[in-house]
Parts: structure tokens; sequence; C-alpha cells
């Protein structure tokens, strides 16, 4: 949404003494401004803020060092601004507005700050696998969409050249990431070194290429995209992989505690407090997880009890591990039994929502450059409005994917998780253009984690060891709020959190290994999960208690997600508004 109100005039409005009387309405023309001021300024950060717009579609981002501190002086500017408003003032429309963009500029000045951009790359990924997909955000249409994309490859040398300068910077002041979680890290680079240029992810708009075009274009077009990339992609990757292997991981930090870097304590705490978008402290999140760990494990021993196990914990989760029953035979299968949950659920959407996405979603293997260190699963949404979202399904190691997780993890990543959240954020009309693009953990992933609960809502887990697997995936998230914040900031070893995670779950070990490196690489971002789901439940039970018969789990639902995502605390007082109001109307 643009807004076209000058601020400018708003001050001679006022000069003129024609200042309106109702402060919430100049609140929100002051606001109005800011998001206007903030949506110009994005435009000019970077060409993927903009696609199509000039020649954006033919270059990458610019990191050097006087244009990042010049995005932070001018984000910081804006952010000042955004402060001096009164938010308490604005409807409620405008509170999220407020709260969401404040949220999404403090975090870039935080991220600055913090000196993130000297780490671009965590156990499981990096900036070369994100720069890989360039070729899905533009379609590929007319002969300039070619030639602009065929520039922004040529530009990769310099891209991977600014991002090796700020992690030498990393390696000088101590802002790595750690050594052990760096090991078989190349690999992922090395899958993007290609001897034949055809089979490289970089070429493949070139391999169907529209008809309109004549054989001499198509022919000119392809020998141009080849020699780039052979010239400067592949040479790109090579040298990275060279540095990683050479320089980076020899250079890795030994101590895996945040709190071990510069000025390290206050990073996890701003971390902590960024995840979790509320002001807890370590400690808390610490000890809210050791007693959801022991709630969870009482409901797991008994399934163990029900399926008449002769044995202990550890006996079972070994059984589940181990026994062939439970993991598919080919990736193939995997994938199918993945789409049928999804397809199952669907037809349970409408009894859970009123508004459902139009979006829709499909469901592929995790790309095989990333798979060994990455997540059993994960949501791509859709670059662009033509494309469909993603539900992506590990098939790497199928003897360490299991089937009793599955049905806990689609629902999780594709309806009613966060596909349907997600699309529905994109959807919104009416809303400044940044509520549509922002995805704030707590509340997304949160949703994500209570949508596994929904399950039992919609009659799935009948078999029990789909049950105990819904299970296992909530005692991992309760395991991160203590593996996360213990790694971070209790003094824990790789090796203690390693045990803690395998002790208390039924993930395979592989995962157990994934997960806890990429909280590591990673911190803060795990304590999303169990306290946005915390939130909403406590949210719903107080509207459950409040409302009595009246309460509509589909409209509580709509409810929660029609505003996109939202720091946790501002989701508060949209559902204690929406109790209101329904308590009134019940009145009537």
């Amino acid at each position: 949404m643009k807004y076209v109100i000058s601020f400018y005039c708003l001050f001679l409005v006022a000069a003129c003494g024609q200042l309106p009387k109702d402060t919430s309405r100049w609140n929100s023309l002051a606001l109005r401004e800011v998001i206007n001021e903030y949506h110009q300024y994005q435009k000019t950060l970077s060409p993927f803020s903009q696609p199509g717009v000039a020649d954006n579609n033919a270059r990458l981002p610019d990191l050097s060092a006087a244009v990042l501190l010049k995005n932070y002086q001018g984000k910081q500017k804006i952010y000042q601004k955004l402060l001096k408003i009164d938010r308490e003032s604005l409807s409620q429309n405008d509170q999220i507005n407020w709260s969401v963009l404040a949220y999404k500029i403090k975090d870039q000045l935080d991220s600055y700050v913090n000196k993130e951009h000297y780490m671009p790359l965590t156990a499981e990924s990096g900036f070369h696998v994100g720069i890989s997909w360039i070729n899905k955000r533009v379609p590929f249409k007319v002969e300039q969409d070619y030639r602009d994309y065929i520039k922004r490859m040529s530009a990769l040398p310099r891209y991977f050249d600014q991002q090796m300068a700020w992690m030498d910077l990393g390696i000088q002041e101590g802002i790595t990431q750690p050594a052990v979680v760096l090991i078989g890290f190349e690999e992922s680079i090395k899958a993007f070194i290609k001897e034949d240029v055809t089979e490289s992810e970089f070429y493949q708009p070139f391999k169907k290429m529209p008809k309109h075009f004549d054989a001499k274009l198509t022919a000119e077009l392809r020998a141009q995209a080849q020699k780039i990339i052979k010239e400067n992609v592949i040479t790109s990757y090579q040298k990275y992989y060279e540095y990683m292997v050479n320089v980076y991981q020899p250079n890795g930090r030994k101590n895996i505690a945040a709190n071990s870097l510069p000025n390290g304590e206050h990073y996890y705490n701003n971390r902590v407090e960024h995840y979790t978008t509320l002001a807890l402290s370590a400690d808390e999140v610490h000890q809210k997880g050791l007693e959801e760990v022991a709630r969870i494990r009482a409901e797991m021993e008994e399934i163990i009890t029900s399926v008449g196990f002769q044995g202990d914990f550890a006996s079972f989760v070994e059984f589940l591990r181990t026994d062939p029953q439970f993991y598919a035979k080919t990736p193939e299968a995997l994938l199918k039994e993945a789409s049928f949950i999804a397809k199952k659920m669907d037809a349970k959407l409408p009894s859970l929502f009123k508004k459902l996405p139009r979006t829709p979603y499909g469901v592929m293997a995790v790309p095989a450059s990333i798979a060994p260190k990455y997540t059993t699963g994960r949501y791509a949404g859709p670059s662009r409005d033509d494309q469909p979202g993603n539900y992506w399904v590990n098939t790497y190691r199928l003897d360490r994917r299991p089937l009793y997780v599955l049905e806990a993890l689609t629902l999780h990543e594709a309806v009613p998780g966060h596909h349907l959240q997600g699309s529905l954020a994109k959807e919104m009309k009416n809303v400044p253009e940044f509520r549509n693009n922002t995805y704030i953990s707590a509340f997304g992933e949160g949703w994500g984690l209570y949508s596994e609960y929904l399950g039992l809502e919609a009659g799935f887990y009948q078999d029990p060891y789909s049950n105990f697997g819904r299970l296992t995936y909530e005692m991992w998230r309760a395991c991160r709020l203590v593996v996360d914040t213990g790694m971070h900031s209790k003094g824990w070893s790789r090796e203690q959190a390693l045990s803690f995670l395998a002790d208390n779950t039924a993930l395979s070990l592989h995962n157990v290994k994934t997960e806890i490196d990429r909280y590591i690489s990673w911190p803060g971002q795990a304590l999303s999960y169990k306290i946005g789901e915390l939130t909403i439940k406590r949210l719903r039970k107080k509207a459950e208690d409040t409302l009595g018969a009246a309460f509509d789990l589909r409209e509580f639902h709509d409810e929660v997600l029609k505003n996109g995502s939202m720091p946790l605390s501002m989701l508060e007082q949209v559902i204690t508004q929406y109790i209101t109001e329904q308590k009134l109307k019940n009145r009537r």
C-alpha cells in the first residue's frame, strides 16, 4: 500500500492552527508517513526488494562497508521517527503496523550492530545456497529477462568476494562459526561445482526457453550463459570452496557458546528477545523448557505402556530408530506418504477455518546440494505470485527419516501450518506491503507447532506410534528451550546437548546431530517454537473459558491468522480485544 500524505504538510496544518483535535488521527497520519518512507527506502537497498524495476533484475546486492553503513544510518533515522509516535493512541490495525515495523527495523539494526554480516552462514546453509535461487526471483518470458539474468550471474565473483571479505574480518575479530559445526560444510559448496555447466542450478532457465524465440537467439543466449557460468559462477564456487577448506574451517571458533563471542552476553540476550518477542531471560526460558520436558515425557511413557512394550524409554526409542517398519524404502515412497497426509489434511481445513488461502502448494525433496546437513523438512514459500509454495521433505538417508513423525512434520510445514499461515499473510489486502512479507519466528513457528497439536482434533495420530511421533516433535521443541539456552548461556558442551536431545526424543541420531549444530550456529532461533505455541494455546484457553458455549474454534483461528505475523505481545492484545467484542456481542 502506498501512503502519499506528506509529513511536511502535517506540519503546515499544525502551523496554521489546524492540528486535528483527534490525537489518534494525527499519530495515524504520522505512522503512514513513516511507513511510506520505509517502503521507499527499502526499494533502494537491494535489487531483490523491487524486481522488474529499472535494471534491478541485472544486479546483485552491494555488500560494501560504505553501503551497509549507509543502510544502517538510513534505517536508524526511520526507526527513531517511528519511536516518537504514540502507539497507544492508534487503532488496532495501526498498532499492528507499528509493532511489526518496529520489530522488523530493530532486528535489521541489531543485525548490523551484532556484526552478523561477518557470519553469512549457518551449519546447514549459507549465502552460496541463497544466491543460487536468483533464477526463481523473476519470470523468464522475454529476451531481456535472460540478458538481465546473464548480467546478474556475471556479478557473482564480486558478490562472493565481498562475502569472503566480511568472513575474513570475522576471523580477525573472533566472530566465526564454531569449527565443529563446519565439518562437512564444504560439500554443500562442492555440489554447485559442475563439470558440465548445463547441469548447474544456474543454467536451469535455459533448458526450456520460450517457443517464440528463434533458433539463433536461443543458441546465442545459451552459449552466453554457458560461458558466464563456467567463467564466473563455477569459478566463484571453486574459490569459495578452497577458502572454506583452507582458511575458514581451520580458523573456526573453538567455543560453541554465543556468549563466547565479543559482546556475546548482550548478543545472546538480544537474540532471545528477538526470537521470543518477549522480555524473557535465558534462565526463564531454560526453566520453562525443563517443565515442558517433564510434562511431555509423562505422556510419552503412557504410550509406551499402552502398546505393551517390554522395556524402558531408551529401549523403546532404540526400537523406533532401528525397526525397518518405520522407514520408507525409496525417496518416492516418502514423498508420496507426505503428499497423502497433506491431502488428507486439506479436506479437514474447512472444519478448522472459515477463511482459506488461494495459493496452492506442492511436496518436493530437499535439494540434494544441501540435504546432508539440512533439517528433516521445511516450508519454502513462493518467490513470485505465479509460483506455489513448497513443502520440502528431506529424502537423504532414508533410514534416518522415520514415518512415525511424518504426520506431525507435514501438519507443521504444509497445512494447517506454514503454508496456510504464510499464504494468508501474503494475500492480505489493504495493509502496508511489509506486512505481507514479514515473518516473525515466534508467531510463525508457534503456529506451526500448534498446527501439529490441531492434528489431534482433526483425527490424525490414530496410530500410537504416530502419536508418539507427535509427542517426540513436541518434546524436540521443548528440548530446544533447554539446549539452546544451555549451550549459549550456561556453559553446556555440544556433547551434553546431543545427549539431552537424544535421550528425550525419538529423533534419529542423524537428526539430533544436525539439529544441535543448527542451534549452535543460529543462536536463539530454536526458542521461537515452544514459546509461540504455549502463547497461542494459552490465548485459546482464555477465549474458551471466557466465551464458553459461544466459543467458535474457526473464528478463533481466523482471528489469530488474519493479520499476519506479529510479536506475541501484540497477538495477546488482538485476541483479548476479540474476546471482549465477542462477550459484548453475545449479551445483545
